[in-house]
């Protein structure tokens, strides 16, 4: 776990293609207090998040990560008021309109972690489309969490896997690790080598629970809506000095 405490600008060039992490995960925090400190409204805040978005998910394919997932709202974020939901749904209208053909172009394939069934109709539609346009796509995987808690995450696992054992499909014995990642939103992926967090909160917010085991945490005090490539670019270099032993010496 560490907070930022490289100074020097670190550029691409700088990273080492050997060493990539190949899953890197990010909860993008921040959008409301960047518009507070300028005297916006909360969802002035969310659309230049939504510009680091575009910015970010180019540099991350640019840079050879193939998995990259960003924290975009959790069932924790239905308490917000009914003004700013609507206007987070209306931003991944947006975001998708505008961010397509873009990701077909690169060879981005979008996946949803998360219960979406619940969201409105719109954007149901809208990421249908886009993940029906982007499933053949191979470069880069990229995972929207949206109505995504770490816990639900959990719980429906354990549902899932229960069902499974009374229909006969699965033995008791034979339930272990392994078991548990196929029935998450992420089965079939790399737990998550590099949690990014701006901000300043040194936290997880119900990210990604079971596959942070072993993630190494990068913090930051930047907000959101000013994270740029610059930093992503100094996360994964301060990632690459790190000794990642998974429990060993």
């Amino acid at each position: 776990m560490g907070v930022s405490m490289i100074t020097e600008k670190i550029n691409k060039s700088d990273i080492d293609i050997t060493k990539l992490p190949k899953h890197v995960a990010i909860i993008m925090d921040g959008n409301g207090r960047w518009a507070k400190k300028r005297g916006l409204p909360r969802h002035f805040g969310h659309q230049e998040g939504m510009n680091r978005v575009i910015e970010i998910v180019e540099a991350a394919r640019d840079t050879g990560i193939k998995y990259l997932t960003l924290y975009a709202f959790s069932t924790e974020n239905w308490k917000r008021p009914k003004v700013e939901i609507d206007a987070l749904m209306n931003l991944l209208v947006l975001f998708i309109r505008r961010e397509l053909q873009r990701l077909v172009t690169n060879g981005v394939k979008l996946n949803i972690l998360g219960d979406w069934s619940v969201l409105p109709d719109l954007p149901r539609k809208e990421i249908n489309k886009a993940i029906e346009a982007t499933k053949d796509n191979s470069d880069m995987v990229l995972n929207i969490a949206l109505n995504y808690g770490g816990r639900q995450e959990i719980s429906r696992a354990v549902k899932l896997i229960l069902e499974d054992h009374l229909r006969g499909n699965i033995d008791v014995d034979a339930i272990g690790e392994e078991t548990i990642s196929q029935y998450l939103y992420t089965n079939g992926q790399p737990d998550p080598d590099l949690i990014i967090r701006p901000s300043g909160e040194l936290r997880l917010s119900n990210f990604l629970t079971y596959q942070s085991a072993y993630s190494e945490f990068w913090f930051s005090d930047i907000l959101w809506p000013d994270f740029d490539k610059t930093q992503l670019y100094r996360a994964i270099y301060d990632y690459q000095k790190r000794d990642r032993r998974f429990g060993g010496i």
